[in-house]
């Protein structure tokens, strides 16, 4: 019993390093009770939203935005797969996975796990006499099915199983999570949930324990023409007690992001960085009494619903051989598309050149390094991108990409022998 006790305790207390909590929490988790039944999967948090203190449920965009609320799975654009993964005191390991696929017609579904393990802690009896080591783990699986009942409001809902394995013990429960998700404004965002309806509930010998019921609210704001997030976030439950929660994103490039937030007192950062248009890095640090906590995740987007724009050769001359660059487009919307728009800016961020039309993008168009007058641009390197929007008034912007005019030839150095 002791070493029941014992393991609990520990790992909780690792959990709650981990995930940030603060020392009233710590508090609870050095008892006997180890804190509040599932306070571990109640308090997860990813790289992603660590660095917004957490504050997802208005915009839980993710396959792992699950966690927060389900129906935000309908406003996702792209299929994700993605990976998170820490290890942290005393050998305790935290992992997740997450696999999503935004719908139109059909309903978005999205399939995660999370897990929890703790490292390896000693066996003692009532003499705390050593009797060897033991581990304890936790995991939760959820299936998540969203649906959009018109372009602004979704539901969703999910499916969730958990085990606990103790030394030779093991238990497991199912439960289900609800929440909605509503955009006021293309700009403002509104997001609740009620998690853990009619269970998880465990039993590992001869004490049940069910998972109490947690209600998330929250609004989030996007600003600055669409490069930064304002979040926050009110969270309550029955043991938890109440929390709030806020964060701020920015995109300071369109391959480089910054986040900063706040969360029981504890202050929160981190950032995201894009190799390519598909694969994105995401680091998350907060700072709390037991330590530095830092989280790592990796996210891979593909297909789904997407604009992009690729001009073919990226470095043309208009007075040369190549005097126009092919740019070819590509779209796909969740309702039939609208409208379509490709600006071309220079370093200044000027829109020198405009183009645009009605309904579906044409599979490509040509630029012959002419502005909107038709006069010809000087040499130097133009910035282009493509937005697209459909008939619910949702856009799709494709990536940002260069172009290089370069009209001057190449320069040649011819040797001259110096005459005696």
């Amino acid at each position: 019993m002791i070493s029941t006790l014992k393991s609990r305790s520990l790992a909780a207390w690792a959990a709650i390093a981990l995930l940030g909590a603060v020392p009233d929490r710590i508090a609870r988790a050095e008892d006997a009770t180890a804190g509040t039944p599932g306070e571990w999967l109640a308090q997860y948090t990813s790289a992603r939203t660590l660095g917004m203190g957490s504050a997802f449920v208005a915009s839980a965009d993710d396959p792992l935005g699950c966690l927060w609320n389900p129906a935000g799975l309908s406003f996702m654009n792209r299929n994700e797969l993605r990976f998170e993964s820490a290890r942290m005191f005393e050998g305790t390991t935290l992992n997740a996975a997450g696999f999503a696929v935004p719908g139109s017609r059909l309903p978005s579904l999205g399939i995660a796990m999370v897990s929890l393990g703790s490292g390896d802690f000693e066996r003692t009896n009532e003499m705390n006499d050593a009797l060897g080591s033991f581990r304890e783990s936790e995991t939760a699986y959820f299936v998540t099915a969203a649906k959009s009942l018109s372009p602004s409001l979704a539901l969703g809902v999910n499916f969730k199983f958990v085990q606990q394995g103790l030394e030779d013990f093991h238990a497991g429960g199912f439960g289900m999570d609800a929440g909605a998700a509503m955009h006021v404004t293309p700009a403002v965002w509104l997001g609740a949930s009620v998690m853990n309806l009619g269970g998880p509930k465990l039993q590992l010998r001869s004490v049940s324990e069910s998972y109490p019921t947690l209600m998330r609210g929250g609004v989030a704001m996007s600003v600055l023409g669409g490069r930064g997030l304002l979040s926050t976030e009110f969270d309550h439950s029955e043991g938890l007690g109440s929390q709030l929660r806020a964060g701020a994103e920015y995109w300071i490039q369109p391959v480089l992001a910054m986040r900063f937030g706040y969360q029981d007192g504890q202050g929160s950062g981190g950032f995201s960085y894009r190799f390519t248009p598909h694969y994105q890095l995401d680091y998350g640090v907060i700072d709390h009494p037991l330590g530095m906590a830092h989280r790592v995740g990796v996210s891979y987007g593909f297909g789904g619903f997407f604009a992009s724009a690729a001009a073919e050769p990226s470095i043309f001359s208009p007075t040369g051989e190549k005097p126009v660059t092919k740019i070819s487009l590509n779209a796909r919307t969740k309702a039939e598309p609208k409208t379509w728009s490709l600006e071309i800016v220079n370093k200044s961020d000027e829109v020198v050149r405009h183009f645009g039309g009605q309904g579906q993008p044409p599979s490509h168009l040509e630029w012959d390094g002419k502005d909107d007058s038709g006069l010809p641009l000087p040499d130097g390197t133009y910035r282009y991108r493509m937005t697209v929007r459909d008939a619910a008034e949702r856009h799709l912007d494709a990536p940002t990409r260069s172009v290089v005019i370069k009209s001057t030839g190449p320069e040649v150095v011819v040797p001259v022998e110096e005459t005696k």
